[in-house]
């Protein structure tokens, strides 16, 4: 889950590490009384989970609070590379004598950590990345021990920090990798981090992913999480423990095992070839049980799906047979009763795959039509969508 720049800053704050003051608004009423509130120079910065806020007139510096009144009118509603602005943050302006840049993410590939950082903030990291890698120090940290003192002072040292600030930056770093171990992180950036005038180090800006595996461990997160924005089936799957992911195309596709319901979107693809270019419209995966109430979730987020036009149902029997996929499919239809108004395509393979089949026979159910192959399955799958 990324969170919006002012929720960022509140989880900085909440470890220790230097922010500036920032009130959320979602009216220019209550921007300007957040720029009032907190007095001086405010900055007028449009919350949405995109970069390039800058670019796209989305920051703008009020001297007064009437102007940042006038910034939030002219930022709320704002479109930036598709991203609606709802809400916008009043943040306290900052004497900026240099920016420096920071980053802490996981590096899967390395199965480590990785710390980032430069004396070169400011700018959009992909570009220094590309034109001055040297300029861009790149520490690996290890996760059993973390961003700890002295892998901070090992990381502003190869960054080429000066060293009368090096200690002070460092004692930033290992807050920040605080914020990274105990919220589960899996990226926490700072772009810029300030030295002020008075030579104070600061977290102007804040951009953090939060790892959605952690939930159990971390209940207060759920408040981070954006309702307005969230897709409503996902939200609606999620609820029901499914493993489920929304696409754009007209085959629902439900399956048991990753693996396989990758496949069977592969091959709905390909299918679609042949019948007006149909594309898969979701991956749900079941897992390894598929019981009527979980067959009756799974179906009931996929036929609400308004793009959804047919549902192919690729199960292969193992721990959990074909014969109760079987009758978990026939009660989950009787369950949803008048809500299942699509074609299902039904493919069983595997463990007791012939009574499972039998079950499917003798319900006789108007919506199903059976499939022996999964390539059999898609092609049907396919052609439905395109009648429909």
């Amino acid at each position: 889950m990324d969170l919006f720049e002012y929720q960022a800053r509140d989880l900085f704050e909440k470890h220790g590490v230097p922010v500036l003051k920032g009130i959320v608004a979602t009216t220019a009423e209550e921007a300007k009384a957040a720029a009032e509130e907190i007095g001086g120079v405010t900055v007028v910065k449009a919350q949405v989970k995109v970069g390039g806020r800058g670019k796209a007139g989305g920051v703008k510096v009020a001297k007064t609070a009437d102007e940042a009144f006038e910034y939030a009118q002219q930022i709320l509603g704002m479109d930036i590379k598709g991203h609606t602005v709802n809400r916008v943050m009043i943040a306290q302006g900052a004497d900026i004598a240099e920016e420096y840049y920071f980053s802490l993410l996981l590096d899967r590939a390395n199965r480590t950590y990785l710390a980032m950082c430069s004396v070169e903030g400011g700018m959009e990291i992909e570009q220094l990345a590309k034109e001055r890698p040297e300029a861009l120090a790149k520490v690996e940290v290890n996760p059993a021990e973390g961003l700890n003192e002295a892998k901070a002072e090992e990381i502003v040292k190869a960054a080429g920090f000066p060293e009368d600030i090096q200690s002070d930056v460092a004692a930033v770093l290992v807050k920040l990798g605080e914020v990274y171990d105990k919220e589960d992180a899996t990226l926490v950036e700072v772009n810029p981090l300030v030295k002020t005038g008075d030579g104070k180090i600061l977290a102007l800006d804040g951009k953090v992913s939060l790892d959605d595996n952690a939930e159990f461990r971390q209940p207060e997160h759920e408040s981070l999480v954006d309702k307005s924005a969230e897709n409503p089936l996902e939200a609606k799957a999620k609820a029901n423990d499914l493993n489920y992911v929304k696409l754009d195309g007209e085959v629902g596709i439900i399956g048991n095992g990753a693996g396989l319901v990758m496949s069977t979107l592969d091959v709905v693809a390909y299918a679609g070839e042949n019948h007006g270019n149909v594309k898969p419209a979701n991956f749900l995966d079941i897992g390894g049980g598929a019981s009527a109430e979980v067959m009756a979730a799974g179906l009931d987020v996929i036929l609400n799906d308004e793009q959804v036009k047919s549902v192919f149902v690729n199960v292969f029997g193992g721990i959990t047979a074909c014969d109760a996929v079987a009758n978990g499919i026939v009660k989950a239809l009787e369950i949803l009763g008048d809500k299942a108004s699509k074609p299902l395509v039904v493919r069983l393979d595997g463990n007791n795959v012939e009574e499972g089949r039998k079950i499917l026979n003798e319900a006789n159910h108007p919506l199903v039509h059976q499939a022996e192959t999964m390539d059999s399955g898609a092609d049907k799958a396919a052609e439905l969508a395109h009648e429909a």
